[in-house]
């Protein structure tokens, strides 16, 4: 269910700054698209986990809030992470 080792090196590797930038909002916003991605997949199977559901929303809710802060920061790393993770806004 969560992301792995080897897939979260594969994002901070794409989309961090260096090789160990983990915090950075850009690396941030991508893990939590990958679980996001996870998770919808689990809940169109499961549709009566409400807890699950609840997490999903938290998640949606705070990758808003560092896609925000990036658009805020530098707009064009907005658009440009926003097309790289097919993010519809």
């Amino acid at each position: 269910m969560s992301v792995t080792k080897e897939r979260k090196q594969e994002l901070v590797g794409e989309f961090g700054r260096s090789a160990t930038d983990t915090g950075s909002p850009e690396v941030q916003i991508s893990i939590l698209t990958t679980r996001i991605a996870e998770m919808t997949g689990h809940l169109q199977v499961h549709k009566k986990d409400f807890a699950s559901r609840r997490g999903l929303l938290g998640m949606v809710s705070r990758r808003r809030r560092l896609l925000d802060y990036v658009k805020r920061k530098d707009p064009q790393l907005y658009l440009d992470l926003l097309r790289r993770l097919d993010i519809r806004k």
